[in-house]
């Protein structure tokens, strides 16, 4: 028996070879394919889609600090947004809650640390808001720069009038 196997794999190999790798090119796409609902909490945004966002969120500007902000998904110890920003931003301090910046489009000025002056509890208990920030340092934001700003340290977004700027945000639970 295994002599004509043998010689059944000589005369035709491609016979078991072919149903072999459209088998395996089967299985990989499908799970390639697997919906999203089969991992839970994964979550991907193309650069593609999230510039997408910037039309509407321009659109949908408003306030006294010309904002506008999609939240993409909560996940407890965290969330993600989409902002977009056409002013000054109100110096903040977060108890709680580090920040990630990941600059889509236009340039802002970050002014980290210092002091928040005038500081005030407002909606939230957590959130500390002020009308500047002294002593602070600043740096210059442009598309691609990536920024960390760690829960407790006062920081303030300043967006010329007149100017544009839009950035994917990452909020996540400190301690």
């Amino acid at each position: 028996m295994v002599i004509r196997v043998n010689s059944w794999l000589r005369k035709k190999p491609m016979k078991l070879i072919s149903p072999l790798i459209l088998l395996l090119i089967v299985a990989t796409l499908a799970v390639a394919k697997m919906p999203t609902t089969q991992l839970p909490g994964f979550a991907h945004w193309t650069a593609k889609e999230l510039q997408g966002y910037e039309p509407r969120l321009r659109k949908e500007v408003g306030g006294p600090n010309k904002t506008s902000s999609v939240k993409l998904a909560d996940y407890g110890s965290s969330n993600v947004a989409i902002s977009h920003r056409e002013a000054p931003g109100i110096p903040e301090v977060h108890d709680h809650m580090d920040d990630y910046f990941v600059v889509e489009s236009g340039s802002a000025e970050l002014t980290i640390g210092g002091e928040v002056v005038n500081p005030r509890k407002e909606s939230d208990p957590r959130e500390t808001r002020g009308d500047g920030i002294k002593g602070g340092e600043k740096r210059t934001l442009l598309p691609g720069d990536v920024v960390h700003i760690p829960h407790r340290m006062p920081h303030q977004l300043i967006v010329p009038n007149g100017k544009k700027f839009t950035y994917f945000v990452i909020k996540v639970k400190a301690e």
